[in-house]
């Protein structure tokens, strides 16, 4: 041990690496990260990979012992032309919520590099991954790779008894429905280790109650209430793909399980996609802190800490709105600007901080502030609670408003009358439950044609694009197995503006 903290340890520019040297950088940073940031880490797990397989992995979702499926080979053709071509670079790592935590490195990086990831992921992403609510709540970190492992092998086993083409269709729709395959309210939890051994228990069950459901005849049945039928199917139900997985009156037990594994996958993601920035901005703030404790003690030199900081500088650029390689919000540039700020605020309070934060301004203790933050709050709302003024003004923040008639007006600036205005509207972009279509299904007609109704409540006007929603609801009558109608409904009025039906096409399943 005493070897790997050697005081002659020093990463140099554009420095070739060693995997020795990739461990003792790992073990200088880990005294810094869990000693003096404080920070709770999984064990870690280091991958060196090559550029194709970083491609590879990034096109099937960024997980490891993925399924087969078309669709990630088109994005890796597509990734890779624009590779080769120079019109676009790779990621430096890509890090998975699992216990031991994977992180997956580039054997192209130089030592400097390796060590930017090392801090990035097996540390920041680390540490939120571990520590977060959401997390916590919806994943089984230690369970994630053995379930893909079972899933790939369940799907190749399906692809050799029934045909690739079979297989294909059902990942096909179940992919259409994937963002509609989630719960955001917990069901109860079943670890995903125990998935395999359920399987056949889950079948038998699922066959009974669907015989009681459509086993006896209409005309044999006394036409059902609206209600009873609610009762019946536990509607309204907003996870699609769970309905269809435990409802579908046509689908066979392999393709109900087809369905269960990507709707796992779908719920695996989810609170990542409700935490990129506050993941983001963790990770990076956290690999900006780790570095400049290595530079204080001389483990970096000058010339390395330049090839950091052109590194990091151009991770967190935030181009303005008018600049032509403008496309939205940086994650990284308003998650590190945020994280930034708090510490600042633990410290070195101004007036105006202590107004807005009386809780944590002048605290003392910047990292408490942080994991405080990165542990109980998901973007939405971590935005609502801790975007300042600073940071607003910082990022000359404005909003406008559209009204779908008129011009745009400017609803709010930086200034004293739009910082709270702009804390909203920055939060609302980052709401989940704001932002993606609130469709549930609602009815089933269970004495005629067993039509599956569902209804998309439009909040602010804003309705689904047409071509997306017929090809999705055509997935979906695959599926059902039959007719499946979809109302779109104004929030406010409860007035019906547009309707979409569609039929399955009985050759495909």
């Amino acid at each position: 041990m005493s070897a790997i903290l050697s005081d002659d340890f020093r990463i140099r520019a554009h420095q070739e690496w060693s995997f020795y040297d990739l461990h003792r950088v790992f073990e200088r940073l880990r005294p810094i990260a869990e000693g003096e940031f404080g920070l709770d880490l999984y064990p870690v797990q280091l991958e060196v990979i090559s550029a194709e397989q970083m491609l590879d992995a990034y096109s099937s979702i960024g997980l490891p012992l993925m399924y087969r499926h078309w669709s990630f080979g088109k994005r890796f053709a597509r990734e890779e032309a624009l590779y080769r071509q120079g019109y676009a670079s790779l990621a430096y790592e890509i890090v998975i919520n699992s216990n031991p935590c994977l992180v997956y490195v580039m054997e192209d990086n130089s030592l400097l590099m390796q060590s930017l990831v090392i801090a990035h992921a097996a540390f920041g992403h680390n540490h939120f991954f571990k520590n977060n609510a959401l997390f916590r709540q919806w994943t089984d970190a230690s369970a994630i790779i053995p379930y893909m492992e079972f899933a790939k092998n369940y799907i190749a086993k399906c692809e050799e008894r029934h045909g690739e083409e079979a297989v294909e269709r059902i990942l096909d729709a179940a992919h259409a429905l994937m963002t509609h395959g989630v719960d955001r309210c917990p069901r109860k939890k079943i670890s995903l280790s125990e998935e395999e051994q359920q399987e056949r228990e889950r079948v038998m069950e699922e066959q009974r109650m669907l015989e009681t459901l459509w086993g006896i005849p209409s005309r044999k049945r006394p036409p059902s209430a609206r209600a009873e039928r609610q009762r019946l199917f536990g509607l309204p139900e907003e996870n699609i793909l769970y309905f269809l997985e435990k409802k579908a009156p046509l689908l066979k037990p392999w393709q109900r399980e087809i369905l269960r594994i990507v709707r796992n996958i779908a719920q695996y993601f989810y609170p990542q996609r409700q935490t990129r920035l506050m993941n983001e901005g963790c990770a990076t703030y956290v690999h900006y802190m780790l570095m400049n404790r290595l530079y204080e003690q001389g483990a970096v030199d000058e010339g390395a800490m330049l090839e950091f900081l052109h590194a990091h500088s151009s991770v967190i650029a935030q181009p303005g709105y008018d600049h032509p390689g403008f496309s939205g919000i940086n994650v990284y540039a308003l998650g590190f600007g945020m994280m930034r700020d708090l510490a600042r605020i633990a410290t070195t309070p101004t007036a105006e901080d202590r107004a807005w934060f009386p809780d944590i301004a002048g605290s003392g203790d910047p990292w408490g502030v942080l994991r405080e933050a990165w542990a109980n709050h998901r973007d939405e709302s971590f935005i609502r609670q801790y975007l300042s003024p600073e940071v607003i003004r910082h990022f000359r923040l404005f909003s406008i408003e559209d009204d779908g008639e008129s011009d745009y007006v400017v609803e709010a600036i930086h200034d004293e009358q739009g910082y709270e205005t702009l804390r909203w509207r920055l939060a609302d972009h980052f709401d989940l439950a704001r932002n993606e279509p609130q469709i549930e299904i609602v009815d089933v007609d269970l004495d005629g044609d067993r039509c599956l109704e569902l209804e998309h409540r439009v909040i602010e006007g804003r309705m689904l694009d047409e071509r997306n929603a017929k090809l999705a609801l055509g997935h979906l009558a695959d599926l059902w197995g039959y007719e499946v109608r979809l109302a779109e409904v104004d929030a406010e009025s409860e007035r019906v503006l547009r309707r979409y039906d569609a039929g399955p096409r009985r050759s495909r399943m």
